[in-house]
């Protein structure tokens, strides 16, 4: 899918890491949630509270989940899902713009 209808955007961007990860929330009639957003080169640690889908849409990366000592090189055209309440490490190597499903 290359586009969303009938959401709500909140204007006020997520900004971390000064700035070199920012993204957008997105908000569906149906009570789901998106984020859409950019990652610069570097290496980034998160958190979640939900599970996740990171669809990567232009770049590359490298992820290691939680409990995990293994990096996988996700690059635009794939996904990779992070379990709730968990947390994973990522090593951009090109700039990566992304959408982030938060799932229930």
């Amino acid at each position: 899918m290359s586009q969303f209808s009938n959401v709500t955007v909140i204007k006020q961007a997520n900004i971390y890491d000064n700035g070199k990860v920012t993204s957008r929330e997105l908000l569906f009639n149906d009570g789901s949630r998106k984020t859409l957003g950019i990652m610069l080169p570097g290496e980034y640690s998160f958190t979640t509270d939900k599970a996740e889908l990171m669809e990567i849409l232009t770049g590359e990366l490298s992820v290691q989940l939680a409990q995990t000592t293994s990096w996988q090189v996700i690059s635009a055209g794939q996904s990779f899902s992070v379990p709730a309440q968990s947390s994973f490490k990522l090593r951009v190597s090109l700039l990566v713009d992304y959408c982030c499903s938060y799932l229930d």
